[in-house]
């Protein structure tokens, strides 16, 4: 029996997700205070738009909240009163969040009242279906519920089910983590281009070695010291080019970075 999932708010994240959705043969609605956004996320997913949240609110068997942390309260407090009203009617739609910084007791507390919250944190490449997402329930989820969102969740990536309390640092990991890569395969090129390679030849070599090094780590399940360890051979050009990055600190600073994500993750909540 199809499901009637509603993501209010259509940005990129949110439209990415409901395309795994659609996949997965569901019916799609949204909402948007943007008209036309909505109208452009729904046509690129085959779903359709609810002229208002307390609508989607009272139709949904799962509500997607896709809109920046800063106007989720709002938006909590325009549909809790429908929540209410289907809760006490034993008909409660479940509620997934993709906020960094705001945990599963944080959105009860704003709705007061014990509403099914699934709590995710995807990231970017769920855009092309290669993302991984995290993904957390509050004992209200029922079991049948949860295993239909991991199936509609996979079409965007892998699904990793954790305790909510690691979701600060999958924030600063993975869901802060792509753009850390995008700037280091912008200075791999950019090292190209000043040894001589033309910029598109050196965009594109350094973007598939980062690639294909991580499909390396995935499937083959080797620690990735022991896959750097078979490229650096004694006095050789790899050694030379890992001791110029160690010299900068590399793995120092990408550490602090994940850690700088995780706190203001936690700020944020």
């Amino acid at each position: 029996m199809k499901k009637i999932i509603v993501c209010i708010g259509s940005g990129n994240m949110g439209t990415a997700l409901m395309k795994g959705a659609a996949a997965s043969n569901q019916s799609i609605y949204f909402t948007d205070i943007d008209k036309s956004k909505a109208d452009n996320s729904a046509a690129a997913t085959g779903g359709q738009v609810f002229a208002s949240n307390v609508l989607a609110a009272e139709k949904a068997d799962y509500i997607f909240l896709a809109v920046k942390p800063q106007i989720l309260s709002s938006v909590l407090e325009e549909i809790t009163p429908v929540l209410k009203d289907r809760l006490r009617a034993g008909k409660a739609p479940v509620l997934v969040s993709m906020s960094p910084g705001w945990p599963i007791e944080k959105f009860q507390t704003c709705l007061g009242a014990k509403i099914p919250i699934a709590r995710t944190m995807p990231n970017t490449p769920s855009l092309i279906s290669r993302g991984v997402i995290a993904l957390a329930f509050s004992p209200e989820v029922p079991k049948d519920s949860a295993t239909d969102l991991v199936k509609i969740l996979e079409a965007c990536g892998k699904v990793e089910i954790l305790e909510e309390r690691y979701f600060d640092a999958v924030t600063g990991v993975s869901g802060s983590g792509p753009a850390y890569v995008y700037l280091f395969i912008e200075a791999l090129a950019d090292g190209g281009v000043k040894a001589g390679l033309a910029r598109d030849k050196a965009l594109s070599f350094a973007a598939q070695t980062v690639l294909g090094s991580a499909a390396m780590v995935l499937e083959t399940g080797k620690h990735p010291g022991e896959l750097k360890d078979m490229v650096t051979s004694p006095g050789g050009t790899t050694i030379a080019g890992i001791a110029a990055l160690e010299k900068g600190a590399f793995r120092g600073t990408v550490i602090s970075a994940v850690e700088a994500a995780c706190k203001r993750a936690v700020e944020m909540g």
